[in-house]
């Protein structure tokens, strides 16, 4: 077998791969032993069929497989010996059926898509602004409030308040005001509403002011939006019940729960941070920083790449691509694409393509791989933050480690994260390579900027 290269232009290469019989006769000879050996045959015993019956009924199609396979394997050993950097797969230059009556020796040829040689060089020369915003007194007084809040006590109150639960008999009333009786009405002797959560604002207005003791007038219905899912769970009947729901309610307020915001100290420390984490108020505020700093870094690394990506694209993306090789190849491989739509297809994947192809290179120039502990890592990292959504800051180390690696072990999920991974990585990495002009600025200000990228 003998396989030869001609390079089209700086993107394209044709290989073409001269076959012979005596590359694939003893392989082909091999298969047919094997299906006589291992398939049942009709009119045969297992493994008595004869090499000339087996090359009569199989012959065509095994011979015809196997050229295929070891033309394929061919290509993809030339593809590795010569360490060609190959944009999708290799494409057939034509798909035709094999003449195995007449021809014993073939010819076939594969055009590759050979990635660009762009010469990139993440170095110091390139400068990339990145806005790292101010945490203000204001930002820590707010989350302050909301630690606070999530970890503070339900008490007992006198008086309403815009957070508070309230608990009491809820009757239905008749059109005049007056409270329905029968059995057809609808009496809750220990109800209990939140009116924070009511969709119409005007409800949970009437309940302002009142005292243990009031009675308020509102309407279910309105308060719930019609959810009837929390319709039913308000007034405690089935949800089939709540289509005849349309009228007013009165509740006669025998409890009023309200939140009393945590106090600093140890147990509240623990609660939020962990165990031995903040021993008092100044280390508190200022782990309250560092959590908002947390999470804005994100922000300011996502302007960052955006602003990386530019740069590079800028300087790097007017690169030649082997257009015609990658349209067949994209062709083949998505049941949605054809002649007629792939020109305006390609033209959206093309940017994105040319970026992929700079990404690569930069990791490469700077070394930068995905090891199991990187996955390990940034899953850990989500595990944590989905657990602090719920207001679980504090979670132990071997439950999220044991959350990640379910996350991990979903295979659906697993490849974006990989992706995510080294996205992360390589941003990383550039921002140690190149230089950073970094910028202190409000949230406000930040703001103004990125909606200006």
């Amino acid at each position: 077998m003998n396989v030869t290269a001609n390079s089209t232009d700086a993107v394209s290469m044709r290989l073409t791969v001269s076959v012979e019989e005596n590359d694939y006769k003893e392989k082909v000879n091999q298969d047919l032993k094997k299906i006589g050996r291992t398939h049942q045959i009709p009119g045969f015993r297992k493994g008595h069929v004869s090499m000339a019956d087996l090359q009569r009924r199989f012959g065509r199609q095994v011979t015809s497989d196997v050229i295929n396979q070891v033309v394929f394997d061919a290509v993809m050993k030339y593809i590795e010996d010569n360490k060609l950097n190959v944009l999708g797969q290799p494409m057939p230059v034509e798909v035709k059926e094999l003449d195995l009556k007449n021809q014993k020796d073939f010819t076939f040829e594969y055009d590759l898509a050979i990635a660009p040689e762009l010469g990139v060089e993440p170095d110091k020369n390139i400068t990339v602004p990145y806005y790292n915003i101010e945490v203000s007194d204001e930002m820590i007084d707010e989350q302050d409030k909301a630690f606070r809040k999530r970890f503070g006590a339900q008490v007992p109150g006198e008086e309403f308040e815009a957070d508070a639960l309230v608990k009491g008999a809820i009757m239905e009333l008749n059109e005049d005001g007056s409270v329905k009786e029968g059995d057809d009405a609808i009496q809750v002797v220990s109800g209990i509403v939140a009116p924070m959560y009511f969709v119409d604002k005007d409800e949970a207005a009437k309940f302002e002011g009142k005292k243990v003791g009031d009675k308020v007038v509102f309407n279910p219905r309105k308060a719930a939006d019609g959810n009837i899912t929390e319709l039913a769970s308000m007034l405690n009947i089935d949800k089939e019940r709540t289509a005849a729901v349309q009228g007013d309610f009165e509740m006669a307020i025998s409890e009023i729960i309200v939140v009393r915001p945590a106090e600093y100290g140890e147990e509240f420390y623990t609660n939020v941070f962990g165990k031995d984490k903040v021993h008092n108020e100044e280390e508190y505020r200022n782990a309250v920083k560092e959590l908002i700093a947390g999470e804005l870094r994100g922000n300011s690394d996502m302007i960052f790449r955006f602003s990386a990506r530019k740069q590079f694209m800028a300087k790097y993306g007017d690169m030649m691509l082997p257009d015609a090789i990658l349209k067949s190849w994209l062709i083949s491989r998505n049941e949605g694409l054809n002649a007629d739509n792939i020109d305006e297809e390609y033209a959206k994947m093309k940017e994105d393509l040319k970026w992929q192809l700079i990404k690569e290179q930069v990791a490469e120039k700077l070394g930068v791989k995905i090891e199991q502990d990187d996955l390990m890592q940034f899953a850990k990292g989500m595990a944590a933050r989905q657990f602090a959504q719920y207001g679980m800051t504090n979670m132990d180390d071997e439950t999220i480690t044991r959350y990640a690696q379910s996350i991990l072990d979903d295979k659906n999920y697993r490849s974006r994260l990989v992706e995510q991974v080294g996205d992360a990585k390589l941003f990383d990495a550039m921002k140690n390579a190149i230089t950073l002009a970094e910028e202190s600025v409000s949230l406000d200000k930040f703001k103004e900027i990125a909606s200006q990228i």
